[in-house]
């Protein structure tokens, strides 16, 4: 089977987390017969070390920016893709499927969207460490091990939650994090997302029950912003996940839950 028989999938990352984090499911999506994408955030390098070295690259980008991007690489495909966005990503993906640009779309733990009121403590616990300073806006910011603990892997050993800080976490543009925690306050808001469009695609919101950085609290309310469209929109919770389920150990059971889905929701991939 050749890739330009193949559905695209486009894998869109959140903060803190670098393009490559999606390479074990880029791998599973091809196996099962899709042709995976991996853009990048505008601004930020090609590898999670020169990430590291290069923060101010990114500074002040916000989700208009890395929507923009992520529509550019789409309007190049062939074919519409399906969508698969983690966190802030998960909040682009649905964007992107309300704009018509997706097949189908998977929103992991996804950064809420305008509309959402529901307030979870733990996520104010895990995000202020940025939104307490109003200059970070224009700033790439870092997590430390213990806010990476505590936001990300803490439904992870600790020794594994080390693992993941090591191997996977870049500075941050901060700007979407203000703009998705402002977005019921701001008029003509960038997290605002066409919910009520009735011929978009199917979308499926994934969470996890202990996820502190979006709590399943969260999660269900976006998924409540839907009811008054007809088109697809399900929901599934993880009960023992956190907001690091896309990258540590348990990964594979969110990729295959995701693969069925999309088989039984859109045409799927062709067989392999």
């Amino acid at each position: 089977m050749t890739a330009q028989h193949r559905t695209p999938v486009v894998f869109i990352h959140g903060l803190w987390l670098h393009s490559t984090s999606w390479e074990g499911w880029a791998d599973a999506f091809r196996e099962a017969g899709y042709e995976p994408v991996l853009p990048e955030w505008p601004g930020v390098p090609d590898t999670v070390a020169e990430a590291r070295r290069r923060p101010d690259d990114q500074d002040g980008v916000g989700l208009v920016e890395i929507s923009d991007a992520h529509a550019k690489v789409i309007r190049e495909l062939p074919v519409r893709p399906v969508l698969v966005g983690h966190s802030v990503g998960g909040f682009i993906a649905q964007h992107l499927l309300g704009q018509g640009l997706a097949e189908a779309a998977v929103a992991i733990c996804p950064g809420q969207i305008k509309g959402v009121k529901a307030i979870a403590p733990a996520q104010a616990k895990s995000t202020f460490a940025v939104l307490h300073n109003p200059g970070n806006t224009r700033r790439s910011v870092s997590l430390n091990r213990e806010q990476f603990r505590y936001s990300f892997a803490n439904a992870v050993s600790e020794e594994e939650a080390e693992e993941l800080y090591d191997e996977w976490t870049i500075p941050s543009t901060a700007r979407p994090l203000f703009q998705l925690a402002l977005g019921n306050f701001t008029p003509h808001s960038p997290a605002r997302v066409d919910t009520g469009n009735e011929t978009r695609g199917p979308l499926l919101l994934l969470s996890g029950r202990l996820d502190h950085t979006v709590p399943d609290l969260l999660t269900r309310s976006t998924y409540k912003q839907y009811r008054h469209s007809h088109a697809t929109t399900e929901y599934q919770c993880f009960e023992d996940r956190g907001h690091s389920l896309i990258v540590d150990h348990g990964w594979p059971d969110l990729a295959r839950a995701s693969l069925s889905w999309l088989d039984s929701h859109t045409a799927g991939a062709p067989a392999t």
